[in-house]
């Protein structure tokens, strides 16, 4: 799994119709100790509850031991940023949540388990990974066409980001940065301002995609990583030439697509699961 998408290392998870973010971090999953409180709690302000809860524990429990085990890493945000937050493994989550006075603590706790154990199985057997993405999205009502696509653009952006790492692009701000500027050329806009075209939010913005946005997303993404081999770009700067570079191959394809057939590729257009896959979704989370 890559670094930079839902599947990627910062996933969404979803506890009965509730998002959880979570992302590995030393080979666990930690999840964002505010989502939990939101789902638990329905607290419309987790992180005041949070605060007090920390405050509370502290006093009362000794807490200390548990939230120094909480790590502060980075998370999506709703504005589509990476924002650091109180995140922590599932073993502590455990205890966290024997604090929290909810009915729903029982089946979050199987929910949490069954997520750590899936986690080990992938490690085992990565293929299992694979799998799981293609029985969500056909839940979710996708088509097994459209699903090809999305899985083949999952393999692409692996490749791609792989390769930005053998060529010195370590950190996740400078990914983010060479993905905005394959994404102006090949689209002529950033994901943010193409999230805010598709009046997205949290949502992974290729699961909303047509299956033609996604075919030039990867076109895009699969120029540039043969475009920084041939090229041997070494550093930043030269993989950021690379990255307008094979966007404006697939900006170019694009155009000339929009010409012939008198439609534009970008749309406002988006995946959102109907109404009824929704439900299911949440009966089979029940």
């Amino acid at each position: 799994m890559t670094n930079n998408e839902l599947i990627e290392n910062n996933h969404i998870a979803v506890f009965k119709g509730k998002d959880i973010r979570r992302t590995l971090h030393k080979g666990e999953w930690h999840f964002s100790v505010i989502d939990i409180i939101e789902a638990l709690t329905d607290s419309q302000t987790p992180r005041r509850y949070w605060t007090d809860m920390k405050r509370r524990l502290a006093e009362k429990e000794g807490f200390s031991e548990v939230y120094a085990s909480c790590v502060r890493l980075k998370l999506k945000a709703p504005d589509g940023k990476l924002r650091e937050t109180d995140s922590a493994n599932t073993e502590t989550i455990f205890r966290l949540i024997q604090s929290i006075p909810s009915p729903k603590a029982e089946p979050f706790k199987r929910w949490l388990a069954k997520v750590g154990y899936e986690r080990i199985q992938e490690i085992e057997d990565p293929e299992l990974a694979s799998k799981r993405i293609r029985a969500t999205y056909k839940a979710k009502g996708y088509s097994e066409a459209w699903i090809e696509k999305r899985m083949r653009g999952i393999a692409i952006r692996e490749e791609l980001t792989d390769e930005w790492q053998k060529r010195g692009v370590k950190e996740k701000k400078e990914y983010s940065i060479l993905t905005a500027e394959i994404s102006k050329a090949a689209f002529g806009m950033t994901p943010s301002q193409y999230k805010k075209l598709k009046s997205l939010k949290r949502e992974n913005l290729r699961d909303h995609m047509t299956d033609l946005e996604l075919i030039f997303s990867m076109l895009g993404e699969a120029s540039t990583t043969e475009i920084a081999r041939n090229k041997d770009a070494k550093g930043f700067k030269e993989n950021y030439q690379a990255a307008r570079t094979g966007g404006t191959v697939a900006g170019n394809a694009r155009k000339q697509l929009e010409i012939e057939s008198g439609k534009k590729v970008v749309t406002k257009e988006n995946y959102l699961p109907k109404k009824e896959d929704k439900m299911k979704v949440t009966k089979d989370e029940n």
